[in-house]
């Protein structure tokens, strides 16, 4: 077994053994395909996720802005639970919101409920070179107006 060894230790030594030759770049190939194929995971994704967070946030902004829009034969009702929102108002308000944050959406409004499913882009830093210059998130967010308070009630 040693005088093998030593052959082949020779045969390197000299250059000789060329029997390897190559597989030092089909490794290195294979290296670099798996580390880009990681980076896009780790900003394309975090991309994704931040159009996510982006359009969860302005879709419950723009749907509290929908619920605040009331309509005024409801604030003189009785009842606190009687509070409607204005559909006209609650869908403007709900959109301006959307508009102003550049994000596309839909509005909803069923008596006090008020309803925005909203969609956010994001560039991508990776994927664009495969032909994906965008990914995206999605949310929906629910508002109904409250009145007066219901923190800290037994």
């Amino acid at each position: 077994m040693t005088g093998w060894v030593s052959r082949r230790w020779q045969r390197l030594r000299h250059g000789l053994d060329r029997g390897d030759r190559g597989s030092v770049a089909g490794y290195l190939v294979v290296s670099a395909v798996a580390l880009f194929a990681l980076a896009g995971l780790v900003l394309d994704g975090g991309a994704a996720l931040t159009a996510h967070g982006r359009a969860a946030d302005v879709a419950q902004q723009a749907a509290r802005a929908g619920a605040d829009a009331l309509d005024e034969t409801s604030l003189r009702s009785p009842t606190p639970g009687g509070l409607t929102a204005n559909p006209a108002a609650a869908r403007d308000a709900a959109q301006a919101v959307l508009t102003a944050a550049g994000i596309t959406g839909e509005v909803t409004v069923a008596g006090s409920q008020v309803t925005v499913s909203a969609r956010a882009s994001e560039p991508t830093a990776i994927l664009s070179m495969v032909g994906v210059d965008q990914v995206g998130g999605s949310a929906t967010a629910t508002a109904i107006p409250l009145h007066g308070t219901t923190t800290g009630a037994s």
